[in-house]
């Protein structure tokens, strides 16, 4: 029963790069690889629905740091990922995404098999990074190390392997390889030198950091200390510098504020970002002298041409303007504390009741837990500016991709991508009726988690969009179930209020508790 065939060759490949958590639901094609993993010493985790898995996996891949795994069967489970996949593209997150494919031969002959469909390799490849059939066994390993030897060194982004039904089944006496792993590039030293004389003769630098960045908060940090220099984020760069940080702007990249400070100053060192619209809401980072670090060398004058370009990793080249640096600027947390106000003030005229939910969790959620959001407007206009976090990788939310029902399964991966820590979800009505089963997942884990529903009756940002250009109310207001009973039907608990003064008090208790907690908080 435990013969080595494809489906070994795939997953003792996987665990020969540390691989011990796949998230994926078992099918007719894919049980090849089932067959493996539990002698291998993975442990599954079984969403009830593959879009959950692929969230699940981004989320764990976010916080953690390392590659993620969804393992999918043919034809419509592999299509339920895609979403979640290039979620995953779009964030710049690490997924090795799995699944068998039609047998060999019969690939886009419209024969009428179980779950065919024309060139679903070919569509992933079209969402991802790369993605690739296989032929043998040999090469189903092979395309694995292929996978992990291309998440460390350059820009980390997901990619995809079909493996054929026969393949899988296909005898296999091969030996998993562990990846070489791709070196970083270093910026060239010059360069380095004159990028760090520009920031020193600066009289008001400005910084902003990307998720480029989320390996270099002690370097980061350390060059705005001896620039005196105010930091700014993006979304997925939130908590690079430390939110509590006399020098830290927060994630404030889209607000006027921000993007005029940085058009202000005479030195902007941008750090791992592409500086999107996503990020900067139809606003622009310009700034008269421009500096940008990127791992990716075509991010250097994406969206913002650069002055000085320095194509390496992060920390390093952080570390190495700061050893550059001839001498240490004087105090400058005056000017980014006004700037910090001002940016502040900008965001809360957007955020209504959200910044005081925000806090109300905030101060329920101890420093190292994770916070999962959606897109929802509790997210993007609340705990982005109002949800101070000490540090990178505790904030899950897609701001590229901007997918709805993201937040729930990203609370799992979470939770398995930082076992111990605790972990909250905050979102809006609309997020959760998207991938709401994927509370079933967590029950069945027992895993605590708060999950903080704000109950707007529907789709608010959309029906507000539609008001400012004329339009009556068509297709967002929605009537919505009583999310603590049905958390109760589930097997979680559930508490319903109207006040958010209550909920510091009920998310403490349900990070304490044996189970979910979904808190339903309506503010209609």
């Amino acid at each position: 029963m435990s013969h080595r065939n494809g489906g070994a060759a795939v997953v003792e490949s996987l665990t020969a790069h540390g691989v011990d958590t796949v998230f994926g639901i078992p099918g007719t094609h894919n049980l090849e690889i089932y067959r493996h993993l539990q002698a291998e010493g993975v442990h599954t985790i079984t969403p009830r629905h593959e879009q959950g898995a692929g969230y699940a996996a981004e989320a764990y891949a976010r916080v953690s740091g390392r590659p993620a795994v969804v393992v999918t069967t043919s034809g419509p489970g592999l299509t339920n990922v895609m979403t979640a996949a290039a979620t995953a593209y779009a964030e710049s997150q690490p997924m090795l995404i799995v699944s068998p494919g039609m047998p060999t031969g019969t690939e886009g002959r419209d024969l009428g098999q179980l779950h065919e469909a024309k060139n679903t390799s070919a569509a992933m490849g079209e969402l991802v990074a790369w993605s690739r059939r296989v032929g043998t066994a040999d090469e189903a390993a092979e395309a694995v190390t292929a996978a992990f030897s291309g998440f460390v060194g350059g820009r980390p982004r997901p990619v995809h392997i079909e493996v054929p039904v026969d393949v899988l089944t296909q005898d296999w006496s091969g030996r998993a390889h562990r990846a070489e792993p791709a070196a970083a590039p270093v910026a060239d030293a010059v360069a380095v030198v004159r990028a760090a004389e520009t920031l020193a003769a600066a009289h008001n630098p400005v910084i902003i950091a990307g998720g480029g960045a989320v390996g270099a908060q002690q370097e980061i940090t350390a060059l705005s200390e001896a620039l005196a220099a105010p930091v700014a984020t993006t979304v997925n760069g939130k908590g690079v510098v430390d939110e509590g940080h006399a020098l830290s702007v927060g994630a404030s990249v889209r607000l006027r504020a921000l993007q005029k400070a940085a058009a202000d100053s005479d030195a902007l060192l941008v750090i791992g970002s592409e500086l999107g619209d996503s990020d900067l809401w139809e606003g622009e980072i310009r700034g008269r002298t421009v500096i940008r670090c990127d791992i990716e060398a075509a991010q250097l004058d994406k969206n913002c041409p650069a002055d000085h370009r320095l194509h390496g990793d992060a920390a390093a080249t952080a570390a190495a303007l700061r050893t550059a640096l001839a001498t240490r600027r004087a105090d400058g947390v005056g000017a980014a504390a006004e700037l910090r106000a001002a940016c502040r003030d900008e965001a809360a005229r957007d955020a209504g009741p959200y910044a005081g939910i925000n806090a109300a969790i905030r101060a329920a959620l101890p420093l190292d837990g994770v916070l999962t959001g959606d897109s929802s407007q509790v997210t993007y206009f609340g705990s982005v500016h109002f949800f101070d976090m000490p540090a990178p990788r505790r904030f899950c939310y897609s701001p590229g991709y901007a997918t709805l029902g993201y937040g729930l399964p990203a609370a799992l991966g979470a939770a398995l991508g930082r076992p111990g820590d605790p972990v909250a979800v905050l979102l809006g009505d609309g997020a959760l009726m998207f991938s709401v089963q994927e509370l079933m997942t967590l029950v069945e884990l027992g895993i605590p988690v708060p999950v903080v529903v704000v109950d707007n009756g529907g789709y608010r940002e959309i029906r507000d969009q539609e008001a400012a250009r004329g339009i009556a109310p068509i297709g967002v207001d929605l009537r919505t179930p009583d999310f603590a009973a049905l958390a109760v039907a589930m097997g979680a608990h559930g508490v319903r209020t109207t006040a958010d003064a209550d909920l510091t008090e009920l998310v403490a208790r349900a990070l304490d508790a044996d189970r979910p907690t979904v808190i339903h908080l309506d503010i209609r």
